[in-house]
């Protein structure tokens, strides 16, 4: 008579098997861009059956929403680490404008890029739109703290400083300038819109 086995144990093969598959995505993506993660590149990198990613993710798609939300959710343990017991407001969003280029610097962010060319199944659209908006959410605080009325007007000029800063970075520039350069004109236009909301 064969030993039974547990539920637990079945349940901790099944999670060590997706992220196998996870890991194994991850990397292909890391390596060459989202077009390589497939069904069967996958599989072939966690050396298990094409027919057994199915057991998992309904799709490549499915997959790689699941890489998206990873990866947000790595992103934003960074953000909040680099801020872990912060109190003033304007040095959390200077130091909150490093770590976010410094994700830049160490070339995840083209990860993330590469992952949003994919077209994201319906059904895991909301998640995908709660963790952006649980990236956002690191920042929204301190932006109240200083004082804006309009927080979200603040938010917009603070990415569009990260967007600009990240571009001069991907281009070449030295990016320990450039995140100084995106954390002074934040930090000068945030303290300017409080001047003039006052």
């Amino acid at each position: 008579m064969s030993p039974k086995i547990q539920e637990a144990t079945i349940r901790e093969q099944r999670a060590m098997r997706q992220r196998q598959l996870m890991d194994a995505a991850l990397s292909l993506a890391m390596e060459g861009g989202v077009d390589s993660v497939t069904v069967s590149a996958v599989a072939k990198r966690a050396g298990l059956a094409r027919s057994s990613i199915y057991e998992y993710f309904a799709s490549s798609a499915d997959l790689i929403a699941d890489l998206v939300m990873e990866e947000m959710a790595y992103y934003n343990k960074r953000l909040l680490k680099a801020v872990d017991n912060v109190e003033d407001p304007f040095e959390y969003i200077k130091l909150w404008i490093e770590e976010a280029l410094q994700y830049v610097v160490d070339g995840r962010h083209l990860l993330v890029k590469s992952l949003n060319t994919v077209t994201t199944p319906n059904y895991r659209k909301s998640d995908i739109a709660q963790g952006h908006r649980d990236l956002m959410g690191t920042i929204i605080k301190p932006l109240s703290e200083i004082g804006l009325t309009d927080v979200r007007l603040g938010l917009s000029y603070v990415q569009a400083t990260i967007d600009v800063a990240s571009v001069r970075i991907e281009s070449g520039n030295d990016a320990a300038v450039e995140i100084e350069y995106a954390q002074k004109y934040a930090i000068a236009g945030l303290r300017a819109l409080l001047d003039h909301s006052a």
